[in-house]
């Protein structure tokens, strides 16, 4: 099971003292999903891996509000004319990576980053039941990893054909079969050590021809 704990936090951009809750341990008993969509027996993780102040709508790691590095003057602008308004407190999973994400555009971060924390977000959809926010999200994800594999070395060369399926992946499971297929059928071009990441390439056939939504 996934076991919780209560931390006091202050945020960088608002001086705000918080309470939040933080991820001590957790398990993958629930299986591994076809986009690596990880699951825990009982409560998930995922929601309690990003924190929001209540005040400003900051959001980012624990490490940020812990041991946090100066905060730019725009950022706080940003973070103060474009979360601040939502009334923060208190916000779903989804709404959090939602934020982090904006916060981590903003900060300059590169592509996959920013799209790693949208993909967290629609993983978040799924254990909050809304399918629309998760196809929002999973778009943009997808969008965004495409704009890392398409910057020169924003990903490294040994990543491009598992980055390529997760990108597959997600165009699968928002309904657009030809951005699948051209994606998965991109992969077997992207291996550079064939022994290692056969399994990439077998998985990208497996989700062309006869899709699965569990890995195992």
């Amino acid at each position: 099971m996934t076991t919780l704990r209560q931390i006091d936090l202050r945020c960088p951009v608002c001086d705000n003292e918080f309470k939040s809750q933080s991820v001590v341990s957790t398990n993958a008993f629930g299986g591994k999903r076809t986009d690596f969509h990880e699951r825990a027996a009982g409560t998930q993780p995922l929601a309690y891996l990003i924190h929001m102040c209540s005040e400003c709508g900051y959001s980012a790691g624990e490490a940020d509000f812990t041991a946090p590095t100066e905060v730019s003057p725009i950022l706080k602008q940003q973070v103060l004319k474009e979360l601040a308004p939502l009334h923060p407190s208190p916000k779903c999973g989804s709404e959090k990576y939602e934020a982090a994400a904006k916060v981590a555009q903003w900060q300059g971060m590169e592509a996959r980053h920013v799209a790693d924390l949208l993909l967290r977000a629609a993983w978040c959809c799924v254990d909050e039941g809304d399918v629309e926010a998760e196809r929002y999200f999973r778009r943009h994800a997808a969008w965004k990893f495409e704009e890392a594999l398409g910057a020169y070395d924003a990903v490294p060369r040994e990543e491009r054909a598992i980055l390529s399926y997760l990108v597959g992946e997600l165009w699968r499971r928002i309904g657009d079969a030809k951005k699948a297929t051209k994606w998965f059928e991109s992969v077997i071009g992207e291996v550079v050590d064939l022994q290692n990441q056969q399994w990439v390439v077998d998985a990208a056939d497996q989700q062309r021809l006869n899709p699965r939504e569990w890995f195992g």
